[in-house]
């Protein structure tokens, strides 16, 4: 029986604002009486479902016979898209000028050339004052088929005039997309690796990136042609450890819309993740003072009664703001105090399931575990670690993967749990032969774990000193330091020599940090 995680008629309708359902119904009134609308009572029924459930529904509805079902799904969810982009229309510029387009071509359709041509023409200008050239390009192609067939006599004037804008046009689009490609593809060698890990990623990742940007002409950009240069900026730096670099542009990104108070209304969702990128550049470098006051703009405008919302947004503003809080309490050491948002996380996790994709839900579970590993909770640390542990696609941020493994070992050796701790050094053994790239830091701690049940009890404190010092001896080398931004594991080390928990060492270097 399909569930509403694959069903996208169920999906859309839960999606849906009360306002957006009643928008939908006084939609839907246009067309005629309800009584006769089978997909609106179909609509109904699975709005009022919690999960979806076909036989319930012939149930409810016996009109509906199941062989109409599919059909009637079909119907149903083109109704609800046309009356969303009804309903969205006036905050999306887009959608507008798309439906003058559509105006545009009707008019030529019917031979009113005339007011084909100056619909265009507006169109044209309000894309190009909106910096959105792909659309400008459409209007401006249709102006050339109306004109190139000299139905309006007035070709003499206007070639070259079009001719040249559809060129500069053109050139824009083409390193909107240019730039929008290289920022995707930094973004997806981020999700693939993390953060350089040798020599070797650092010197290809730089080699591609330069040689893209070799192509790019900056002379005379466009908003967006700025906005997604500092996008593949501030992944490129975020994957080479130039944190300080990527702080500069993501703090370049977040200007930006505050130069354009208009493009931070029309493009929210990337307003608001410059903010998070800019926040995540100053946990990175522990510059607290200036973390929390952006993390009070995040939040000061998530509470804005008068910005535009929808579920999209929200569901971001839920991701950034509680990944950021969550990063807050790190910075701090106070891991227990972290704990009392977990509730509440969980609940919006279960809120935006459909939204939220797996390399954001992993990165919850392994911030969940790290605070209640931080607070002295190892077994529920392992309950988290093991969600990320048994997510099958290990390819998918391979190195939250690996850190999870070994932060679960060290979980289950605070724990006590040896009965399993053979088996977990086994299952961390064979996925650090598996992995493209192994890590000083993480071999030093697996070997460590691996003998540590035959060390004498009087000896385990030189032992934690010892690998303390390995440890800092092998931060010094700037290719190894990307394991210490998932796992402290100094200040646990430090815990364990003097006897002490990891929240007092970290509020300790917290407060000589400030």
């Amino acid at each position: 029986m399909p569930n509403e995680s694959i069903d996208p008629v169920f999906q859309l309708i839960k999606s849906l604002t009360r306002s957006e359902k009643r928008h939908f119904r006084l939609f839907t009134n246009r067309q005629g009486s309800n009584e006769g609308l089978k997909f609106l009572q179909l609509f109904d029924t699975l709005d009022q479902m919690e999960r979806y459930d076909e036989e319930r529904i012939l149930v409810q509805v016996p009109a509906i016979k199941k062989v109409q079902l599919a059909n009637l799904k079909a119907n149903l969810y083109r109704q609800m898209l046309a009356s969303l982009r009804l309903y969205h229309a006036g905050q999306n510029l887009d959608i507008q000028l798309h439906e003058q387009l559509d105006y545009a071509r009707v008019l030529y359709n019917r031979g009113l050339y005339q007011q084909s041509l100056k619909m265009l023409e507006r169109v044209k200008v309000a894309a190009q004052q909106a910096e959105m050239p792909h659309v400008a390009l459409l209007a401006l192609d249709f102006e050339k088929l109306i004109e190139s067939q000299y139905i309006t006599r007035s070709l003499r004037g206007k070639a070259d005039l079009l001719s040249e804008e559809a060129v500069e046009t053109v050139a824009h689009v083409a390193q909107e997309h240019a730039l929008s490609n290289l920022a995707l593809r930094m973004y997806g060698l981020y999700l693939k690796i993390g953060h350089a890990r040798n020599q070797h990623d650092f010197d290809r990742i730089t080699e591609f990136f330069l040689t893209a940007l070799d192509k790019i002409d900056l002379s005379n950009p466009g908003f967006y042609e700025k906005l997604y240069y500092y996008q593949a900026q501030v992944w490129y730096s975020t994957i080479t450890h130039n944190f300080r670099a990527c702080f500069r542009y993501a703090q370049k990104w977040v200007d930006l819309f505050e130069q354009h108070p208009t493009m931070r209304e029309q493009q929210t969702m990337l307003y608001i993740k410059g903010l998070h990128n800019l926040l995540i550049s100053l946990y990175n470098m522990l510059y607290y003072s200036k973390f929390m006051e952006v993390l009070k703009k995040l939040e000061d405008f998530a509470a804005d009664p008068e910005r535009r919302t929808n579920p999209n947004t929200e569901m971001l503003l839920f991701l950034y703001i509680y990944t950021n809080r969550i990063n807050s309490y790190f910075l701090r050491g106070r891991f227990t105090e972290g704990l009392t948002i977990i509730p509440a996380l969980l609940e919006n996790l279960d809120r935006f399931q459909v939204q939220l994709d797996s390399h954001r839900r992993l990165v919850f579970y392994y911030k969940i575990a790290s605070l209640y590993f931080g607070s002295g909770h190892y077994n529920k640390a392992i309950e988290y670690l093991t969600k990320v542990i048994q997510y099958k696609d290990v390819s998918l941020r391979e190195d939250i993967q690996c850190f999870a493994r070994i932060l679960n070992l060290i979980a289950h050796y605070e724990a006590g749990r040896d009965e399993v701790l053979e088996y977990q050094i086994k299952s961390v053994y064979r996925f650090l032969g598996k992995m493209n790239d192994q890590q000083q830091m993480q071999v030093a701690i697996f070997q460590f774990l691996r003998r540590v049940g035959d060390i004498a009890p009087d000896q385990l404190k030189e032992a934690f000193a010892q690998l303390k010092e390995e440890l800092i001896r092998i931060a010094a080398n700037p290719f190894e330091r990307r394991p210490f931004l998932y796992l402290d594991i100094i200040s646990w080390l430090e815990s364990k020599i003097e006897n002490v928990s990891v929240q007092e060492i970290m509020q300790r270097k917290f407060l000589q940090m400030k």
